[in-house]
């Protein structure tokens, strides 16, 4: 194996940490001792998108345990329990009404259509504030798009950092501004409040709390069935501002795959471009254009998932598995966890381990 250099760390905007799922409301059990599936509740409002409605059910309900069992119970409800609009042209007959909210772990708000006064910072209707009153303290909270108004409306994101979509986010700034938006990112997680940009970035928060919960090896499964990408950071950028490459252009996909082959040598600009045939400038160019990060940003978030990979299924040392996953040392991949989840590889593998505590000590 070749000698490789450490990658510089890269800053990430907003990450999540895996300890934090433990601010959640615990696994519940039978009388026979075995988890009940983590409730969700998913509140549909007139003019809900059904593209945004789906998301959680078809995400969380792809996530599994070992043994096939759901990990998670979804419900979908509204504010008064009767059937809401969409925008589509068609009606949401709900499976349950507020009651639902009351008995979540999880709330998950989509996006509405229908509500124009919140992006002029109005007042929620009066069923929706009694609706979100019986949401137990603790239950986590979550939005896609713009359903970060109803949870700004109801103040649940006073002084704490949230993102919506990019084109809305200076009239969610004007209308709430107690509010710490930011419009760069796909999803800011809070710990107990996590809030995501427009329609495929709330599939990516979906997927982000499938792996705070469960590890990287559930959320890819659940990922795999949904035939979605596992993993975008929650950093990335939301809109990217070039056109899509023409169909005759050369592309990247090609040498992308060759590199998950290879994440354990050293793999430089140069190598990559050369197994693209391209020149070094045009094959940054196309890489940017097609997947919106650079090379490196995307060798590291390759990496990263490697990683998270072999401390929840092996026992390797970590300096043995930073070598595998191409990091160079033991203090690399310390450095880039840290960084990109807030914890260490240590840290990581006593929550995620499926090995047992052997495995976690084994961990530096």
């Amino acid at each position: 194996m070749g000698t490789k250099t450490d990658i510089p760390v890269e800053e990430k905007v907003t990450v999540g940490h895996p300890e934090s799922a433990s601010g959640c409301a615990p696994a519940r059990a039978t009388a026979a001792g075995t988890p009940q599936p983590h409730r969700i509740a998913v509140l549909a409002l007139p003019g809900v998108p059904p593209f945004e409605l789906g998301i959680p059910s078809r995400v969380f309900g792809s996530a599994r345990d070992s043994a096939g069992r759901p990990l998670y119970e979804i419900t979908v409800c509204t504010a008064d329990g009767g059937p809401v609009p969409s925008d589509a042209g068609f009606t949401v007959q709900p499976a349950a009404g507020p009651e639902a909210l009351a008995a979540a772990d999880t709330v998950i708000v989509p996006p509405t259509h229908a509500m124009p006064e919140l992006g002029l910072g109005g007042p929620l209707p009066p069923e929706v504030t009694a609706a979100v009153a019986r949401i137990r303290p603790g239950t986590r909270l979550v939005s896609i798009c713009t359903g970060s108004y109803v949870l700004a409306a109801a103040g649940l994101l006073d002084g704490r950092p949230a993102t919506t979509h990019w084109n809305l986010a200076p009239e969610f700034r004007r209308a709430y501004p107690r509010v710490k938006v930011d419009e760069d990112v796909l999803f800011v997680d809070d710990g107990d409040v996590l809030t995501s940009a427009g329609v495929a970035a709330g599939v990516d928060l979906c997927l982000h709390v499938i792996r705070r919960d469960h590890g990287a090896a559930v959320a890819n499964r659940a990922a795999r069935m949904c035939v979605v990408p596992p993993w975008r950071d929650g950093g990335q950028a939301q809109y990217i501002d070039r056109p899509v490459p023409g169909p005759t252009a050369a592309g990247t996909t090609a040498t992308r795959a060759w590199a998950l082959e290879h994440l354990d040598e050293p793999l430089p600009l140069d190598r990559l471009a050369e197994h693209a045939g391209m020149s070094l400038r045009s094959f940054t160019r196309h890489f940017r254009d097609e997947v919106g990060m650079t090379p490196v940003q995307w060798l590291t978030a390759q990496r990263l998932d490697l990683a998270k990979q072999l401390l929840e299924a092996t026992d390797l040392p970590v300096d043995l598995l930073a070598d595998r996953c191409g990091f160079g040392s033991a203090n690399s991949l310390r450095a880039h966890m840290r960084a990109a989840f807030g914890v260490s590889p240590a840290a990581y593998r006593r929550t995620f381990s499926t090995r047992g505590p052997a495995a976690a000590a084994a961990t530096g």
